[in-house]
């Protein structure tokens, strides 16, 4: 049963030709979850449109367009399941154009599979390292990395050309801050080392892309931290009263708990809870829930607003200082700039008062202090002044609500999280 598995999303990222769509396919082929027809019916396709060997990419790639340019571009969703885990993967484009779906996705993400090619004149690339440091910026805690195309070395299956990639992966990773990631030869295309070890590599000693899975930790649920609920939604439900929606972050609430909504400075006490219509005395993180609080109209809340114990209320900030990575901008992004930020479920407009310097992606080093602006593919730590009252949370103290993304012309043009913070006086 796939509720009894603890769940874990599962981002697959890289750099545009690497093999992730193949991998993905044929993971999901390997479980069983794609029958055999299916894969021949594609394999003929793919071969008639002169894109031999894409049969596995197309389980994911479902648009024709992406057919037809052999890349991802959107994000795409498919489960299976492990011995120890249900999985939700994420297939994230690797294409250039498409790195602000990979933001999208990477941020829902528990753990990251970073695709690197073993094949002649590839191995570690610019996006390579734009996802890597992406998946580190946005708080993927968990890396997995898999040397693909081991067929297609020189000679097939190279163990020198395995240990060269894994050198350049190894310094790449090393310096942002990803310790003890396990670094696997497969063949996606092949199936070489997906489920099970191959006699292709019989020098690998080491596991498999499925024993690696299995390996992932579950993190603990935050229940020791104080409550946090941002408000998706409020109804107001005839016999019982006000009802806020959404899902619990980070601590526990129990039903008579002392509440307050921040930034309406709304308090009540708890009456009831629900999850999927089933009344509960508590919830914890991850758990979507209604509840019903005494003391509170409906017109008092709104989405955005974030429920905390009244001993420890949510934080309001005047200002706050955040590392950003800047995707996309048509031009530059200088002091003044006002986009929207979307922090948890709130949208808020926001200026970004000061640049007050940019980072080296490479060590984390400053660049340069107080740049007159910042453009795409820029790391910065600025100083930002939201327009009307934010709750926000150092990404130290509370994760789920520490980061955002900003959002501007209809487009993220930006993604970060919030290392320090001013609070609003009262």
């Amino acid at each position: 049963m796939a509720q009894e598995l603890p769940h874990r999303n599962l981002v697959v990222i890289g750099h545009v030709d690497h093999g992730k769509s193949t991998l993905v396919g044929r993971l999901l082929y390997e479980h069983g979850e794609i029958p055999q027809h299916i894969i021949d019916e594609y394999k003929k396709e793919s071969e008639e449109k002169g894109k031999a060997t894409f049969e596995f990419a197309w389980v994911m790639d479902r648009f024709k367009e992406e057919r037809e340019r052999g890349v991802t571009i959107d994000l795409t969703h498919r489960k299976f399941e492990t011995d120890k885990y249900y999985f939700t993967i994420i297939d994230a484009p690797g294409h250039r154009d498409f790195v602000k779906n990979m933001i999208t996705g990477t941020s829902q993400a528990d753990a990251a599979v970073l695709v690197v090619s073993a094949r002649e004149g590839e191995g570690v690339m610019a996006q390579t390292k734009e996802h890597a440091f992406l998946a580190r910026t946005l708080g993927v805690p968990q890396l997995i990395c898999v040397v693909n195309k081991m067929d297609a070395t020189q000679p097939p299956y190279s163990e020198a050309r395995f240990n060269e990639v894994k050198d350049q992966i190894t310094k790449l990773l090393t310096p942002i801050g990803y310790r003890d990631v396990p670094i696997i030869p497969i063949s996606g295309y092949k199936g070489d080392n997906i489920l099970k070890a191959s006699p292709n590599l019989s020098w690998w000693k080491g596991p498999t892309l499925m024993d690696a899975l299995n390996a992932l930790k579950v993190p603990q649920k935050p229940t020791d931290k104080p409550l946090r609920i941002p408000v998706e939604d409020v109804y107001s439900i005839t016999g019982i009263g006000t009802v806020p929606v959404g899902r619990v972050e980070t601590g526990i609430i129990k039903v008579n708990d002392k509440v307050i909504f921040m930034p309406a400075n709304k308090a009540g006490e708890v009456k009831s809870i629900e999850m999927h219509h089933t009344p509960m005395q508590q919830a914890e993180p991850g758990d979507n829930i209604g509840f019903n609080v005494r003391g509170i109209a409906k017109n008092d809340l709104k989405r955005g607003d974030v429920c905390g114990p009244q001993s420890n209320p949510p934080t309001v900030v005047k200002s706050f200082t955040a590392q950003i990575v800047v995707l996309q901008h048509p031009s530059v992004i200088a002091a003044g700039y006002k986009p929207v930020f979307h922090v948890h479920t709130a949208q808020v407009a926001c200026r970004i008062d000061e640049i007050i310097r940019t980072i080296n992606p490479k060590d984390g080093t400053t660049l340069k202090d107080k740049p007159d602006f910042i453009k795409a593919g820029d790391i910065a730590v600025v100083k930002v002044v939201p327009d009307r009252p934010l709750v926000l949370e150092k990404v130290s103290e509370f994760p789920q609500l520490g980061r955002f993304a900003i959002r501007d012309m209809g487009m993220t043009v930006a993604a970060g999280q919030c290392i320090d913070l001013e609070k609003a006086s009262a």
